[in-house]
């Protein structure tokens, strides 16, 4: 990201506080266009908390957000989404009832054509033939996107939440741990499908414990400690053992963070 381009998205001193605790201090940072930026902290570091900020479930006290330069208030998940982000939780806020393509556009239904369409009925053939093409387009291997989501593995299941996040972030995907309850091999596909992202032009912000996969990905890793961000790392530059360092307060300076 050069100096003369405005970076896809901007946070500025945003903060958050719940009467006396304040979740976020000061949380400054930016996410180029076609970047994988890293987001890492402890435990209670503030990292949730401006990830939902960035999704539009929460408001922050203070501070401001740009995209490409123009403020925006994120009052709604819906604002944020209508602004190109979408989220994967670490939930992945998926039916397990419902199939692959139903839970791609869950909320977003495809409607039949004409009077039917404006009767409300779905057409289910149109939204099975997108999730297809959708699943296709970052090489997501399902058996069927007729199948339920509850009969997917854990990596099934993870793939699909992106896809639909990618499905529908057109500028930049949040992901809230989307490794945390996945085994070795499961991890290395969600990291190819991060990959596969970028090479669509969407940005992705990694929040994550996972450091070695952190440290390969991301073109940049932000640090967040005691809700303030307190380093912007390359991690061509950096060991992950430096990271660590600034996670835990070792590398940050005194009075930051305080």
């Amino acid at each position: 990201m050069t100096d003369n381009i405005r970076p896809l998205l901007h946070a500025e001193g945003l903060a958050k506080h719940y009467g006396s605790i304040h979740a976020l201090r000061d949380a400054t940072f930016s996410v180029g266009h076609g970047e994988v930026v890293g987001l890492v902290g402890d435990n209670g570091a503030g990292k949730s908390t401006l990830l939902k900020t960035l999704a539009g479930a929460l408001q922050p006290t203070t501070g401001r957000l740009l995209i490409e330069g123009e403020p925006v208030e994120f009052h709604r998940p819906r604002d944020a989404q209508r602004a190109g982000i979408e989220t994967v939780y670490q939930d992945l806020a998926l039916a397990s009832n419902l199939s692959v393509a139903e839970n791609l556009y869950f909320g977003r239904e495809r409607l039949r054509p004409g009077l039917l369409g404006r009767l409300g009925v779905l057409d289910h053939r149109a939204a099975e033939d997108q999730a297809r093409a959708e699943l296709d387009k970052i090489k997501i291997r399902i058996p069927s996107v007729a199948s339920q989501c509850g009969e997917l593995s854990g990596g099934q299941r993870q793939a699909v939440a992106v896809a639909r996040a990618a499905a529908f972030g057109s500028k930049l995907v949040l992901m809230d741990e989307p490794t945390a309850a996945l085994g070795v091999e499961q991890q290395h596909q969600v990291g190819e499908l991060i990959t596969r992202i970028r090479s669509q032009g969407t940005s992705v912000l990694l929040v994550s414990h996972n450091l070695p996969q952190v440290h390969e990905l991301c073109d940049r890793v932000i640090v967040l400690y005691r809700g303030t961000t307190v380093a912007d790392l390359a991690p061509g530059d950096v060991s992950i053992e430096e990271i660590i360092a600034w996670i835990t307060g070792a590398a940050v300076p005194r009075g930051r963070g305080a």
